[in-house]
């Protein structure tokens, strides 16, 4: 099926908030609007679970305000509250399904948190574009509950590590005709268990403040590569300090700096470094923290992260805090294999879990915290 021209998508200038209230949602496999839909909103408002947050969320739509209420994801800090846009909601729900060749009568699974921008941009595409939802409750591996052929899904890396374990799971994950990973980072690890999936995996750069992805790179195939392509209509540079500024005026009205320390190809493709907030300055030297675990990735076993700790003599000590079973000689060791020199954690701290945001990323202000406790004790 050849994708909709990007031509063919309403301006925001056109977007009209009385039409994008006038919703027709087709939910697994039933056409909901008019009363139906009503009906459904108000039978499922008040109760718990993706349907309840489904619910509401429609509620919200078709309100009479110009936008809807969001939360960042608190990857860096506290989750914070934001209001976006209907019309740009839309705008951008429309891109994805042009640049995806995603048609009428699709199917979508909606396995993420309504509270978050990923989830909610999963119901205005199919709002938009006629899209068969397919809800389930979001959870660590939210394909054991569909049966059915998806042609899109939207998953963290998380959720597509989990499935790949289960066979049935990985098979069901291997089927999907789009399959989009956001909220968080694709391990070196999963991108080689990804790398033969017969239909298109993608991974999204995106944030709350572009209402989801602004840029996609492919992860499988021979077109694998660590470089995002911007969207259309989007263009990208560096800051004086090397961050990514985006420039997307469909999706967000002011042209925003980010913390991602970036690189720009001659094409205008970008590929990112890590975020500037994790840059762990250590003896004068600055080590990049995702670029540590990037290369420990394939080697620790269980969950682990990268943060630091003050020290007096260095400034800030790098920590490697981890659930595996192996001793702090042992990963010393083992660091020091895989590691340039003043790359080496100083310090090694266990713990139970690594903290993480509601979609499945490092809850870095959390981790540092937690390194803080467990480094040093109270009394």
């Amino acid at each position: 099926r050849g994708a909709m021209k990007m031509k063919d998508i309403p301006s925001l200038e056109e977007e009209n908030l009385t039409r994008l209230r006038q919703l027709t949602l087709t939910l697994n496999g039933s056409e909901l609007k008019g009363g139906l839909l009503s009906a459904f909103i108000a039978s499922h408002f008040r109760r718990e679970g993706i349907l309840g947050d489904l619910s509401r969320f429609l509620a919200d739509w078709q309100s009479p305000s110009a936008t809807v209420p969001v939360q960042t994801s608190g990857s860096t800090g506290a989750p914070k509250p934001m209001q976006a846009e209907k019309r740009r909601m839309a705008q951008s729900a429309r891109r994805t399904c042009a640049f995806l060749g995603l048609r009428p009568g699709d199917s979508a699974l909606l396995a993420m948190p309504l509270r978050y921008i990923a989830g909610k941009m999963v119901v205005v595409r199919a709002l938009v574009q006629g899209l068969n939802l397919v809800a389930v409750e979001p959870c660590s591996s939210p394909l054991r509950e569909v049966g059915t052929p998806l042609d899109f899904a939207a998953l963290t890396p998380m959720q597509a590590y989990e499935s790949l374990r289960d066979p049935v799971c990985a098979e069901r994950l291997r089927n999907v005709r789009h399959l989009l990973l956001g909220g968080g980072a694709v391990t070196g690890s999963l991108a080689k268990a990804l790398r033969d999936f017969p239909n298109a995996v993608w991974s999204s750069y995106a944030m709350t403040e572009t209402l989801s992805h602004i840029a996609l790179r492919k992860v499988n195939s021979q077109d694998a590569t660590d470089w995002y392509t911007p969207m259309p209509g989007v263009s990208v540079h560096l800051s004086g300090k090397g961050t990514l500024v985006i420039d997307a005026p469909s999706v967000c009205e002011k042209v925003l700096t980010t913390n991602d320390i970036a690189e720009i190809s001659p094409d205008g493709r970008f590929r990112i470094r890590g975020r500037l907030d994790n840059v762990i300055d250590t003896g004068g030297i600055k080590v990049q923290a995702e670029e540590v675990e990037q290369k420990l990735a394939e080697r620790i076993p269980g969950a682990f992260c990268i943060t630091s700790v003050p020290d007096d003599r260095l400034g800030e000590k790098i920590t490697l805090l981890h659930t595996s079973g192996m001793t702090d000689t042992e990963l010393d060791a083992l660091c020091r294999d895989v590691l340039p020199k003043y790359w080496v954690p100083r310090a090694f701290i266990r713990v139970d879990a690594i903290p993480l945001t509601g979609t499945g990323k490092t809850a870095r202000a959390d981790a540092k915290k937690l390194a803080l406790t467990k480094y040093f004790p109270a009394g």
